[in-house]
């Protein structure tokens, strides 16, 4: 029956496809992007992409919540660690893998790295790739890929500087300063976030762990530093360094919902500190060839500590605990790309990445974990004719383990886990058409994989569960049918059916001993839905944008054990209103209807929430930006226990210089 319905959503969408009228619009965002930090599959676009301005239209501070916008990319805020994160189509961040600027950046012991961390100052755009995604991204790609594209300057002196406070005792200061003279440009910037706590809605039951509106230990701090230097010699060649570094401070909220199985957890994070050094470049290899490499290092430093309770001073009791996290990652990826065969693009891309997890808790030896892995792939832009293009792909990856410490503490001794590898082969084909200047459809097919991290592999999860270091790869076989049609140069739509058959699926089996669990393949799983995203010019100076997106998640192999964290239907929309040209004024709402916050079925409530955004030019250099989040004051949840923001504002100042 699933597969029937969906089969009638395949057809309908195939019906407005052929009902459609009128030219695509076409219009291209290149100002001010690092071009040498794009992974580019062709001008099909079938990525998705959050510009700038986008981002500072509706006051997101985050990469999370800039993408949060896009349809089928559900916000998630994981409680229990406090760490804002996104699904893409139901596939979490451990399948969909985050990259700065086509480096990768994720945590390397358990592949998630928390968004919430990531402010977008220093970003031109953010390019989502759902299902399908470029083969020269490289290994792990399962569910898609985020790539944070930064910036670069284009004049001879670019300046902004942005302050500003918002509640619970907030401060944010953006500062950026650039230069491009011609063959040699720089970009440096500055953020920082600060922040004592946030405020609950009084819709909110105090209770005896919230006694009051301040939700405790909610308080954050984010600086990051960002240094680009480049070298253009000429109009085909580009090289460049790059170098950014994050300090985080923050604390986590207690658990308050009603999962009498939930302990809580008195936990704050003096600590989470991310550097990363990188160089890029592009040469053209004669008039129809290039070569762009990329080498990088990166590293993570994460500090956790658990007290004895509420009063965050004391570490005496059985829970209590310090752990140390100190990561490094580098690697090294070459993409070289030719025309040489007529109506043809064709590439290749190789990745090594080497990880490194080294974690103790205090007063405990250290524990070495380290695989490499290594990726070649190869792709093609084929055009048999201008309205067609058919880019097939294919790769081959491989995981090795280097090291896998296991610790006993009744001894405290330090023994080897047996070494393990896996490899696995993804396949995939784009087919992009141009029906004359009305529409254009694509169609894809990608069969991707996702090896287990060392956090599945190797993890006690705090003594409930026994490592299991021989899972392999999951695989899944995504399919999507998607359009931008144009009707009366007002109106434009963008349809999404999309389907996912997950297999190997990695997943905690309970019991293999008396109480004791294990992550195995054993899972056999289905996503499947569709979005749409609409965008109409009412007037000149008046739009709207809204887009709604189904998800359904099926357990095959175990219909018991149910997936979390993503609403079956989810809304998101704005409307811009600009009166005069110094003006603008932004309307959005969310509405996320029921989620699963635990596979037994406890549940997250439905919710909507309404956001306002007001921008004024007073003078040739000067911005002011104001506005009112969570308007209504609604008391609403992401995981259940963990109640958002209630009403909350914001104002900030904005100097800009450009010469």
């Amino acid at each position: 029956m699933r597969r029937f319905s969906f089969l009638i959503l395949i057809l309908s969408f195939i019906t407005i496809i052929v009902n459609a009228q009128k030219n695509i619009d076409s219009t291209s965002m290149v100002l001010k992007v690092y071009q040498l930090g794009e992974i580019i599959i062709s001008e099909s676009a079938i990525n998705q992409t959050v510009f700038k301005k986008d981002m500072q239209k509706l006051n997101a501070g985050n990469v999370a919540s800039s993408i949060s916008m896009l349809p089928s990319v559900t916000l998630v805020n994981s409680g229990a660690r406090n760490e804002t994160t996104v699904f893409l189509r139901g596939f979490d961040l451990r399948s969909v893998p985050v990259f700065a600027d086509g480096i990768p950046v994720y945590v390397p012991y358990d592949g998630y790295v928390d968004l919430g961390r990531f402010t977008n100052s220093d970003l031109s755009k953010i390019e989502v790739s759902k299902g399908y995604s470029s083969i020269l991204y490289g290994a792990n790609t399962i569910g898609g890929a985020i790539n944070m594209i930064s910036s670069k300057p284009l004049k001879k002196l670019e300046f902004e500087l942005t302050a500003g406070a918002f509640s619970g005792k907030a401060y944010n200061t953006n500062l950026s300063v650039g230069s491009n003279l011609g063959k040699v440009y720089f970009q440096g910037s500055f953020s920082r976030i600060s922040r004592e706590y946030y405020s609950l809605s009084k819709d909110f039951d105090t209770c005896i762990n919230e006694t009051d509106y301040i939700r405790d230990n909610s308080y954050r701090l984010d600086n990051k530093v960002s240094v680009k230097v480049g070298f253009t010699p000429n109009e085909n060649d580009e090289y460049s360094i790059n170098y950014i570094y994050q300090h985080g401070e923050k604390g986590n909220p207690v658990y308050l919902g009603t999962d009498e199985n939930i302990r809580i957890r008195y936990w704050q994070w003096p600590r989470w500190d991310k550097q990363s050094i990188y160089f890029i470049s592009k040469t053209r290899l004669g008039k129809l060839s290039y070569l762009k490499t990329r080498v990088f290092y990166d590293k993570f430093i994460n500090v956790l500590k658990s007290y004895d309770d509420d009063t965050y001073l004391t570490q005496m009791r059985p829970y209590a605990f310090t752990s140390n996290y100190n990561d490094y990652s580098y690697g090294a990826s070459f993409e070289t790309g030719t025309e040489y065969l007529k109506n043809n693009l064709f590439k290749i891309a190789g990745h090594y990445k080497y990880d490194m997890h080294r974690e103790n808790n205090d007063g405990e030896p250290v524990r070495h974990f380290a695989d490499n892995t290594l990726s070649i792939g190869i792709e093609d832009v084929f055009t048999p004719f201008s309205k067609l293009k058919i880019i097939p792909g294919i790769s081959y990856n491989i995981i090795n383990s280097v090291i896998a410490e296991d610790y006993d503490s009744n001894n405290d001794a330090i023994s080897n886990y047996p070494a393990n590898s896996n490899s696995a082969t993804n396949m995939q084909v784009a087919t992009y058409y141009q029906f004359n200047d009305k529409i254009n459809l694509s169609i894809t097919g990608a069969y991707k994989t996702r090896f287990a991290t060392m956090k599945d592999r190797y993890s006690y999860r705090l003594g409930i569960a026994i490592p299991n270091p021989d899972l392999i790869a999951e695989t899944a076989m995504n399919y999507e049918i998607s359009s931008k049609i144009r009707f009366a140069d007002k109106i434009s739509i963008q349809p999404a059916i999309f389907y996912s058959h997950i297999n190997n699926t990695i997943q905690m089996v309970d019991n293999v001993l008396p109480g004791i669990s294990q992550m195995q393949n054993t899972g056999e799983s289905e996503f499947y839905g569709a979005d749409i995203s609409v965008n109409i010019e009412i007037y000149k100076n008046l739009i709207l944008n809204a887009n709604y997106s189904y998800i359904e998640r099926q357990n095959i192999s175990n219909p018991e054990i149910l997936f979390t964290d993503v609403p079956k239907h989810s809304v998101f929309a704005y409307v811009n209103y600009s009166p005069v040209k110094s003006v603008e004024l932004t309307f959005s709402s969310v509405y996320n209807s029921d989620r699963y916050s635990n596979s037994e079925g406890l549940l997250s409530q439905e919710f909507a929430v309404f956001n306002t955004n007001l921008s004024y030019e007073f003078a040739k250099y000067f911005k002011v930006e104001t506005g009112i989040k969570n308007i209504l004051d609604k008391n609403y949840t992401l995981m259940e226990g963990y109640p958002e923001e209630g009403r909350n504002y914001y104002f900030s100042l904005t100097y800009t210089l450009k010469k």
